[in-house]
């Protein structure tokens, strides 16, 4: 008996939007890439293009932990000596929030040929509006972790 693996071809992508309001971006970006791939599929081959699209919204409105609004950095250069730019999360949730999003999903993808048709498949949108209508998206909602309380280190006596 041979082993089976979906091909490219005979796919049946499937449109998911989320809604990043209020949500970390760690956790929706660890979603999303398992969305490009395919991982939350049966189907899941890791050498084939077999995941579905994403539309990202709000993405202005996305949170992160602790103060990496300040220290979080992020790099541009354009290989000319002393051409090296950097810009703090907050500045680029000011200029342009949907590069967040997108760069972390990127980040979590293989580093092959494959990732960069995956990230195609990602649309990144600021607002609650989408072109994306006519795909008829499903809705797709990250479930929140319960925090856990705090125990006590101290011995009862």
């Amino acid at each position: 008996m041979k082993t089976w693996n979906a091909k490219t071809e005979e796919t049946d992508r499937k449109w998911f939007v989320v809604d990043a309001s209020g949500q970390r971006l760690g956790r929706i970006a660890t979603h999303i890439a398992n969305i490009l791939r395919g991982k939350n599929l049966p189907t899941f081959t890791p050498h084939a293009d077999a995941g579905g699209f994403v539309v990202v919204i709000n993405s202005d409105k996305i949170e992160m932990t602790g103060n990496k609004w300040s220290t979080k950095k992020y790099y541009r250069h354009s290989r000319w000596f002393g051409s090296l730019k950097e810009k703090t999360a907050e500045q680029m949730r000011g200029d342009d929030s949907t590069f967040i999003v997108s760069e972390a999903v990127r980040g979590m993808l293989p580093v092959n040929k494959l990732s960069k048709t995956l990230i195609t498949k990602l649309k990144v949108y600021t607002g609650a509006d989408h072109p994306h209508d006519a795909q008829k998206p499903e809705a797709y909602t990250i479930k929140h972790r319960a925090k856990a309380k705090p125990t006590s280190t101290k011995a009862k006596v």
